[in-house]
């Protein structure tokens, strides 16, 4: 099984470095495979806690290099919930990379551990008749401090669903299960890395150390 590693961070600042210098990305430095994958972008500003920048990814099974470069992108540019992300921001940012294994239909809407599983959830909207589906990573629930039925609604509000929260709209829930493996790097860990294996330091227009 192929793991989410420090080499498919650094493409995905790679991808996104060469997107504000209207050049090519270098070739990525690890094997080709095929999973479900996501990017995340978080900023750190002033020593705070990382905030969601930007998060993108699909539960289809892509080929790495190109999955890797075009979520890379579409989270850091085309996240709705986010402007897009500027070169200006680059010194602040961190990114994690997800690869998606181990899917397993559950029993119920509960039937998961938080902290070990992403969940993606798919119901019909009472309202409407709606048929509504939303992820959240393993880490999301953990890190957000939610219980199983918080993180179970504030998923359905993700999907768009605008009505009352009663068990037995959550009973209406098919809910699959899975893990990822991932791996995050911060912009100057990203700085020092090529610096290292290629002798220089990333050069991008328009960012300035120590802006945010």
């Amino acid at each position: 099984m192929v793991s989410a590693n420090r080499e498919m961070v650094v493409y995905c600042f790679d991808a996104l470095v060469a997107h504000y210098n209207s050049e090519d990305a270098p070739p990525p430095a690890f094997d080709e495979g095929h999973h479900p994958l996501f990017v995340t972008w978080k900023k750190v500003v002033n020593g705070g806690e990382p905030r969601l920048r930007g998060c993108i990814g699909t539960l289809e099974a892509r080929w790495l290099i190109n999955g890797f470069k075009d979520y890379a992108l579409n989270s850091a540019l085309r996240d709705r919930r986010f402007p897009p992300i500027q070169a200006k921001e680059l010194p602040s940012l961190e990114c994690t990379v997800s690869i998606l294994t181990d899917y397993e239909n559950a029993n119920h809407y509960l039937d998961w551990e938080v902290g070990k599983h992403g969940i993606i959830i798919e119901f019909t909207d009472p309202d409407n008749n709606t048929r509504r589906s939303a992820t959240y990573l393993p880490e999301v629930a953990a890190n957000e401090g939610w219980t199983k039925v918080e993180a179970i609604d504030s998923l359905m509000r993700k999907a768009g669903y605008n009505g009352h929260i009663t068990d037995s709209v959550r009973k209406r829930i098919m809910l699959t299960r899975y893990q990822s493996t991932l791996c995050t790097m911060h912009y100057g860990e990203y700085v020092a890395y090529v610096k290292a294996a290629r002798g220089e330091a990333p050069s991008i227009v328009g960012a300035k150390p120590g802006n945010n």
